[in-house]
C-alpha cells in the first residue's frame, strides 16, 4: 500500500484539505479527488497540479472513482450535506447518514484497506457510523474530533496573553459540537497552570467562544473549511509519518461505546490508544452529558 489518500467529497472542505496537503510537507505520494460533479473535479485535479512547480513536496494528482480506493493509505470523507445558518452539526444526521452508508460499502466492495478519516457533520456520530458500516477495526476509524477546536482555543488563549499558541497546551474535549468542553483543571502555559494567567470569567468566555467559532464563520461566510483543511493534514501527518503524535481526534470510547473526542496517539495503524485524562468532577459530568448526546444521536439512525 502506497501513501495514496482519496478524498470523497469535493466541497469546500475536501478541498481546503487537498490544497492544505499540497501547500505542506507531507509524504503523500498520490491525492485522487472523488465526487459527483465529475467534470469539476477534473477542473480542480487540473488547478492543483498547476501548483507542483512550487509545492514542497512531488505529488501525483487526479481526479478518480471508488476504485481507487483500493490501494489507499487513507480515505477522507467530507461528502454530505453543510451546515446551514441557524442549524447545529446534530440536525444533519438523517440527511448525511444514507449518504455514508452508500460512501462505506462502495469502498468496501473496491477492496478498501486503509484508514478512513471522516470530516463530516455530526462528526462522532458519522465516525461511528463509518465503523458499524464498514466493520473495520475501531483503530482505522478516525474522525477529525476536536481537533479544530483545540486549534481555535490555543489560538484564543495564545492571542489574548500575547504568546504564540503553539506553546499553549490545552485541549478542547467530547462532542465536536454543542457539548464539547476545555478541561481547565489541566490547562497550562509553558508549565504554568492556566488559572496562573486568567481569571474563571475569562476562561468562560474563551470556552463559549471555541464553542460558538463554527457558527460565527457560518453566519459570516456561509462556511468553515480552511481551518478543517489543515487540522486534517496534521492528523493525515501523525498517520503516514508513523508519529504516535498526540491529536484530539475522535477516537472509540470502548466504556461509553461511542466515537468522541480526547487526545488520543496516533501512528501508521491508525489509533494506538486514547490517553486517560484525569478530569475533575465538573469535568466528568461535562463529558458524560457529551457522551449521552451522541448515544442519543446515534439511536435516531440505528
Amino acid at each position: 500500500m502506497k501513501n495514496k489518500v482519496v478524498i470523497i467529497g469535493c466541497g469546500n472542505v475536501g478541498m481546503s484539505y487537498a490544497y492544505a496537503l499540497l501547500n505542506q510537507k507531507t509524504n503523500v505520494q498520490e491525492l485522487v479527488l472523488v465526487d459527483l460533479n465529475k467534470e469539476r473535479i477534473e477542473g480542480e485535479a487540473m488547478d492543483l497540479n498547476h501548483c507542483l512547480a512550487f509545492a514542497p513536496t512531488e505529488m501525483k494528482i487526479k481526479a478518480g472513482d471508488y476504485s481507487d480506493t483500493k490501494d489507499a493509505s487513507i480515505v477522507m470523507i467530507a461528502a454530505g450535506a453543510n451546515q446551514s445558518p441557524g442549524e447545529t452539526r446534530m440536525d444533519l444526521i438523517n440527511k448525511n447518514s444514507k449518504i455514508f452508508k452508500g460512501i462505506v460499502e462502495s469502498c468496501i466492495n473496491n477492496g478498501f484497506n486503509g484508514i478512513f478519516l471522516v470530516a463530516t457533520n455530526p462528526l462522532d456520530v458519522m465516525t461511528y457510523l463509518t465503523y458499524k458500516y464498514s466493520n473495520f477495526p475501531t483503530s482505522r476509524v478516525i474522525g477529525s474530533g476536536t481537533c479544530l477546536d483545540t486549534a481555535r482555543l490555543c489560538y484564543m488563549i495564545g492571542n489574548k496573553l500575547n504568546i504564540s499558541p503553539k506553546d499553549i497546551n490545552a485541549y478542547v474535549m467530547g462532542e465536536h459540537g454543542d457539548t464539547e468542553f476545555v478541561p481547565w483543571s489541566l490547562a497550562s502555559v509553558g508549565l504554568n497552570n492556566i488559572k496562573e494567567y486568567l481569571k474563571q470569567d475569562e476562561l468562560d468566555k474563551i470556552s463559549e467562544d471555541v464553542k460558538n467559532a463554527a457558527y460565527e464563520i457560518i453566519n459570516k461566510k456561509g462556511a468553515t473549511y480552511y481551518g478543517i483543511g489543515v487540522s486534517l493534514v496534521n492528523i493525515t501527518n501523525a498517520i503516514l509519518n508513523d508519529e504516535s503524535s498526540i491529536l484530539t481526534v475522535s477516537s472509540y470510547d470502548e466504556k461509553n461505546g461511542v466515537y468522541i473526542g480526547g487526545p488520543t496517539i496516533l501512528n501508521k495503524d491508525g489509533v494506538v490508544k486514547r490517553i486517560f485524562v484525569n478530569l475533575n468532577e465538573e469535568e466528568v459530568e461535562k463529558m458524560q452529558k457529551s457522551v449521552d448526546t451522541i448515544k442519543d444521536a446515534i439511536k435516531k439512525v440505528l
